[in-house]
């Protein structure tokens, strides 16, 4: 039996599509919701947990903080590669990758772009 964690965070910001023909290539912004999923296999630890919640939130917190209030297009990778919701679900899984440990594993991403709209990256 695995089990697996989520954690839900919010940040705002504007972007602009290149290269895009339609309303999205022009600057615009989104409340965008992020959830992240992490794992340690089957392993629980002495109080029953994968990981206490408030530790996860603080990697997960960390990322959001550089992406909170910018114009993505104007912070590396962005200002290379489109802040799609892709994109964006790939740069935060690779961000929280590099804080792994212990055992513990993110499995994936998801970024809500609007209420129904979302893109999932995982390993």
């Amino acid at each position: 039996m695995t089990y697996k964690v989520n954690v839900s965070r919010v940040f705002a910001g504007a972007h602009f599509l290149r290269n895009y023909k339609g309303k999205c290539e022009n600057l615009h912004g989104h409340n965008w919701k992020i959830k992240a999923s992490f794992s340690k296999g089957d392993f629980l630890d002495e109080n029953g947990m994968v990981e206490d919640f408030s530790d996860i939130k603080f990697y997960l917190d960390n990322v959001m903080d550089y992406l909170d209030h910018k114009c993505l297009n104007d912070i590396c990778p962005f200002d290379k590669i489109n802040p799609t919701a892709e994109n964006i679900a790939g740069f935060i899984l690779d961000e929280l990758i590099k804080v792994e440990t212990g055992g513990l594993k993110v499995l994936e991403v998801e970024v809500w772009e609007s209420e129904g709209n979302s893109a999932v990256k995982t390993r």
